[in-house]
């Protein structure tokens, strides 16, 4: 599937993008790996105390910036750490709202950084690429395992060879749930409420730390559902669309788009109950 990172420009067909976003995705999970066995270093936060970024997290988000712009010099580059890339070593400013080839790759260097400075092995590289504003390809690599999740939109969704398809449990009460929380204190205030309402609805409750990972869990039914407030573009880009690829429905709550309010993936079977109670609780509400 992989091309190498020093082959010329590629149109933007999304399985051509898709072999660019792999090959990129796997030399920056060996970095992180590599980091990680050298110890983490440079630890400090963002948006709270408890919202931690590290070295690794910037290097690697570098490695990622320059590998993609030397493969396709015109895209745009949307990462965590330095947002459009004007902190990341590029002298010019993207033109126009998706670069000069209407491509913009979506990038979580390492989704799962209290995870990755704790040794725990549950961290991600992902990598997606929208082309006009939508998602047509996606990687989320566990860089600790080695496991690798993919999508083309129209596609489906893979593990290695293995064309995945979601749960196949359609009631509420027997399906195992992910979620994530949030890193400021009044927002986990309110996701705890609505978690303690919804743990005696569901056969239980996962909380991994790494969203992108989640969702590619739900697309393989590792889990039965996922549902997380407060998730940037880079967590749930590509694993959104490997959910979807996999039968499952990805959107936010009241008929809105999946998006920083909340993100809910499940098969069809149980979105409509997952949703409904979600609702019920105002999982989208609170700060």
């Amino acid at each position: 599937m992989g091309e190498t990172i020093g082959d010329s420009v590629v149109a933007a067909d999304p399985r051509k993008l898709l072999n660019v976003a792999v090959a990129v995705a796997r030399r920056a999970a060996d970095l992180a790996r590599t980091e990680r066995t050298a110890g983490v270093a440079g630890v400090s936060t963002k948006s709270t105390s408890t919202d931690l970024v590290t070295a690794a997290d910037r290097a690697v988000e570098q490695l990622i910036v320059d590998l993609l712009r030397a493969r396709r010099p015109g895209d745009q580059v949307l990462g965590e750490e330095f947002g459009l890339g004007e902190e990341s070593g590029s002298a010019e400013k993207p033109a126009g709202p998706t670069g000069a080839t209407g491509v913009r790759w979506v990038v979580d260097p390492i989704d799962g950084t209290v995870n990755y400075v704790y040794g725990l092995p549950h961290y991600a590289v992902s990598i997606a690429a929208e082309v006009a504003g939508v998602t047509v390809a996606g990687v989320v690599r566990n860089a600790a395992t080695g496991e690798e999740w993919t999508a083309v939109r129209g596609g489906g969704a893979w593990r290695d060879a293995q064309r995945l398809a979601g749960s196949a449990v359609t009631d509420l009460g027997q399906a195992l749930v992910a979620t994530g929380f949030g890193y400021d204190s009044a927002r986990r205030t309110h996701q705890a409420a609505v978690l303690a309402q919804l743990l005696p609805r569901v056969r239980d409750i996962r909380r991994f730390g790494a969203a992108s990972l989640d969702l590619c869990f739900a697309a393989e039914g590792r889990v039965d559902a996922f549902f997380e407030k407060g998730l940037g573009a880079w967590d749930n880009a590509a694993g959104g669309l490997i959910a979807e690829e996999a039968g499952l429905r990805v959107s936010g709550l009241r008929g809105a788009p999946a998006g920083p309010d909340l993100v809910l993936a499940a098969p069809p079977a149980l979105h409509g109950q997952l949703h409904d109670l979600l609702v019920a609780l105002d999982a989208d509400g609170g700060p």
